[in-house]
């Protein structure tokens, strides 16, 4: 299915990127992998990979903004994977324009690329933040997009791009919307990683909006959810969320981590981390019904246990993390 197949993987170095192209190589794929360029020629979660599969791997860096280096990285691939983006949501209270600049520009020069160089699919990445605080639940993929960050304004931006492109060049772009993906190598950026650190190592567990409702679906679901709109065809000129249907308060997981750890430490709101009254998302729950009708996905691991696998690779890799500090 995928033996041969020449991928391109924007945002490679990344938590999810990491899992989606260590998956397509074991799967056979001819990967080639964009990263953004560093001094230090890191490679990111990329470097968590066996050396017999990064190997394996073509890595061209640069900037996504750089319209040159995309049309060059998207050259001769019949499948690009467009992961890159800036995704947290303080830093995009803090860096706008960035956020901006990379992640409308950046998904511009991915979907020109595509059009001039007649690739088979484009899987684009959304986010569940698009759909703000839920009007109705489950949120369906027809839920009003309200941009209440500049992160989730960008990627309406993003999306609607993709959108126009079906539209007006028939680019077989299909969009991926994941609710909350969690799992191994991702950063303390995100909740399950600090509430799980800090649980470990700090008599202190500090969050922000504890009210706050959040669908988490493990990473590897969330993979399985790419790889599968890539070779549907039914995928082409849609969005498809992937989510776990399930909903978990912040406050409701904190609890079931200090009782999986074991950890004795006190919950304690962090002013930091609360966003601005208009901006909080208050609840996302996702329907995935269409991932199940149009690429028969559907979620295969369950909360406890992706807890119990993020958990047990957080403990051996603990030093990676600068417990309690608040990542932007």
């Amino acid at each position: 299915m995928w033996k041969g197949k020449k991928v391109l993987v924007t945002g490679a170095g990344g938590f999810i990127g990491s899992h989606l192209t260590e998956a397509l190589v074991k799967a056979g794929a001819d990967v080639r992998v964009f990263i953004r360029y560093n001094s230090r020629d890191g490679r990111g979660n990329l470097e968590d990979l066996e050396p017999s599969l990064l190997n394996q791997i073509e890595i061209i860096a640069g900037d996504l903004r750089d319209a040159d280096v995309i049309d060059r990285a998207v050259k001769g691939n019949d499948v690009v994977f467009h992961l890159a983006a800036l995704v947290g949501i303080p830093y995009s209270y803090k860096n706008p324009r960035e956020v901006v600049e990379t992640n409308i520009f950046g998904t511009f020069n991915i979907l020109i690329a595509g059009r001039d160089h007649e690739v088979s699919r484009v899987v684009s990445t959304s986010t569940s933040e698009v759909y703000g605080s839920a009007q109705y639940v489950p949120i369906d993929e027809n839920h009003p997009l309200q941009g209440q960050s500049p992160y989730s304004a960008s990627k309406i931006g993003a999306d609607k791009l993709a959108e126009s492109f079906y539209a007006s060049y028939n680019l077989p772009v299909a969009t991926i919307r994941p609710f909350n993906c969690y799992g191994p190598r991702q950063s303390a950026r995100a909740i399950i990683p600090t509430l799980i650190t800090q649980a470990l190592a700090s008599s202190e567990i500090k969050l922000g909006n504890l009210e706050a409702k959040r669908d988490f679906t493990f990473v590897s679901d969330t993979v399985a959810g790419f790889m599968a709109a890539a070779l549907s065809p039914k995928t082409v000129g849609k969005v498809i969320n992937v989510g776990s249907g399930q909903e978990i308060s912040i406050g409701e997981l904190a609890q079931i981590i200090l009782e999986t750890t074991q950890s004795s430490a006190k919950l304690v709101i962090d002013q930091e981390r609360v966003r601005p009254s208009k901006s909080e998302v208050n609840r996302l729950l996702a329907d995935s019904r269409l991932a199940k009708e149009i690429m028969d996905w559907e979620p295969q691991v369950s909360l406890t246990e992706g807890i119990l696998k993020t958990m047990a690779w957080i403990e051996k890799n603990l030093d990676r993390f600068q417990i309690g500090k608040y990542q932007i």
